[in-house]
């Protein structure tokens, strides 16, 4: 003890390692728990003028307000997705009915089809069982959900784990409205010290990058939906209105979009309508996908004054890297990096 109090270095680097210790475990402990919080935190971030407003209406009671705009909040989400489900599961169950007696009557597609590489030959097959004996379609379903039942149970219980992390992002959302001004002021002051006043340039690039997602996100979910009716009218498919708004519903998750207009189009082509089946996913290929890739990053790009061409690496990549909620994350990590950039830029021309 004589010798630990006698050499202050030996001291610290003892607290550094139980400090680093502690960090990893807590990390470790917290994991499973992080992305969730970033969720709540971006909520609650987008939405905190109309939770200020409800404080003030409610003469400043935060916890009745905080669970009020929870409440709204979690029926915002799990209402366009209860009846985004529920229109797929009707869509499904009738277009395999309709699909089935199409098939058993037989389906005249074009010969290049046939000539596709391993799904022509395949569906070539198919297509004369069918024909033949009506029930082939139901053996064939039967065994590919045999055959795929591993994938089908690891969906499932991601749909699962999906639930749990939506309970735990909006049990945390309560606390970041209650509590988030209090928890935000203690960040700032910490980071302060460390970084000094340069940090309120960094938390203002994070918080106008955070909205500029958002507002692109819903951009681009609105002119994926605008287009995509526009194609199912053209195309002369039922419902054009009722199908662009599911179209906007599923643009609201990456790569979920095609399911939508894909589906259009192989039920148009099944239907004998080749041609406005092939315009309608060349449509889809070359116009509908395309627009989450241009409206998003663009809109980003013009509130953040960063390059669209960085800012279309950053959603992508932030994608790949960090899943749905890279969405953020990686314009935020790009827009911090940035406004690192122009400060130095600005230091050495002062300099």
């Amino acid at each position: 003890m004589d010798d630990l109090a006698s050499a202050p270095w030996l001291r610290r680097l003892l607290v550094a390692t139980l400090l680093a210790g502690l960090v990893v475990l807590a990390f470790e402990v917290l994991k499973p728990f992080i992305v969730p919080v970033i969720w709540a935190v971006i909520l609650a971030h987008v939405t905190w003028p109309l939770y200020r407003r409800l404080v003030a209406m409610l003469k400043g009671r935060r916890s009745v307000a905080a669970l009020a705009m929870t409440m709204a909040v979690t029926l915002a989400i799990v209402l366009p997705a209860a009846w985004l489900v529920a229109v797929i599961r009707t869509e499904i169950v009738s277009a395999y009915g309709a699909f089935a007696t199409q098939l058993a009557r037989g389906v005249d597609l074009p010969h290049f089809v046939f000539e596709l590489p391993w799904v022509g030959p395949w569906l070539e097959a198919l297509l004369a069982r069918i024909s033949h004996d009506p029930g082939a379609l139901n053996a064939e379903l039967r065994g590919w959900f045999q055959r795929s039942a591993g994938e089908l149970g690891g969906v499932i219980g991601g749909v699962g784990r999906n639930i749990a992390k939506l309970f735990i992002a909006m049990l945390s959302l309560f606390f970041m409205y209650r509590d988030g001004e209090t928890f935000a002021s203690q960040v700032v002051r910490v980071l302060e010290q460390s970084l000094g006043g340069r940090v309120h340039g960094y938390m203002l690039a994070i918080s106008q990058t955070v909205r500029a997602v958002v507002y692109g996100l819903l951009a681009a979910a609105v002119a994926q939906g605008t287009i995509a009716g526009l194609g199912y009218w053209v195309a002369g498919l039922k419902a054009p209105i009722a199908l662009g708004a599911l179209t906007m519903i599923a643009a609201l998750v990456p790569f979920m979009t095609p399911v939508v207009w894909v589906s259009a189009s192989v039920w148009l082509v099944v239907k004998g309508h080749s041609v406005a089946g092939a315009g309608l996913f060349l449509w889809g290929l070359l116009a509908i996908s395309w627009i989450d890739n241009i409206v998003r990053p663009l809109v980003i790009s013009n509130a953040t004054r960063i390059p669209f061409l960085l800012v279309l690496f950053g959603v992508l990549g932030g994608v790949a890297a960090f899943g749905l909620v890279g969405l953020f994350v990686g314009p935020v990590i790009l827009a911090v990096l940035m406004a690192v950039w122009r400060e130095w830029i600005a230091d050495r021309a002062a300099g």
